[in-house]
């Protein structure tokens, strides 16, 4: 995806109000990108009607996910909606050993603790364009009874609170340039200087090689048309 000096991978973190279509985005960075993988992250919750285990949510009891708690095996977890969802933190040293930008779609709780265990990450909020574009998604799915629907919207009200804590904002209005937005924001953060790998020895390498230029343009005989 990037050209130039070699760099770190960066986590990126995708988080927002339910409905707001973070996972699509998510998932549309991988399929369309190279570089990019996906977080799969474990889920104490049922599985919904095409979600597949291992693809969507690594789908666990509770028991099973409170032993991953216990043998801190999660980067940041959290309850929400009554369910229990985390991200293994395998997923990340994987990603990174591969050179990739591993992509976690999580909730705003599990941002803040990504924040803290990993500040070279970049968080992304998804901002949704309006309250009736989260009722129409959150209703189109046919999953949930109205009465859940109201409470993640109201959820999501309290959720919004957190957006001046990432790194950027990117609405999805439209699908298409919101991915592109996203995209955008890690090619950048891949020239930021704390992510050249060795910035140091690529500098002095540079320096070296100008002084190399310049020591053999001594030996050159100056053009008639520039000599006094």
């Amino acid at each position: 995806m990037t050209t130039g000096l070699p760099h770190r991978p960066c986590p990126v973190v995708l988080a927002a109000p339910s409905g707001t279509g973070k996972t699509t985005i998510a998932h549309a960075l991988v399929e369309r990108f190279e570089h990019f993988v996906f977080s799969v992250s474990a889920t104490t919750r049922r599985a919904r009607t095409g979600e597949v285990d291992g693809r969507d949510y690594e789908f666990v009891s509770r028991e099973r996910f409170r032993a991953m708690i216990d043998a801190d095996e999660l980067v940041e977890w959290a309850e929400v909606h009554g369910n229990l969802y985390g991200t293994p933190a395998r997923n990340l040293k994987a990603a990174q050993d591969r050179g990739e930008h591993v992509v976690l779609d999580i909730d705003v709780q599990g941002a803040r603790q990504i924040r803290k265990r990993i500040p070279e990450a970049v968080l992304v909020f998804i901002f949704p364009p309006s309250a009736q574009a989260l009722w129409s998604r959150l209703t189109a799915r046919g999953t949930e009874r109205l009465d859940e629907v109201r409470r993640r919207l109201r959820a999501g009200r309290r959720e919004l609170e957190e957006a001046q804590h990432f790194d950027y904002i990117v609405v999805n209005e439209d699908l298409e340039r919101a991915v592109a937005r996203v995209r955008a924001i890690v090619e950048a953060e891949s020239h930021r200087p704390r992510r050249i790998l060795d910035l140091d020895g690529q500098v002095s390498r540079l320096r070296g090689e100008i002084d190399e230029v310049v020591r053999r343009s001594d030996t050159i005989s100056p053009h008639p048309e520039y000599s006094e």
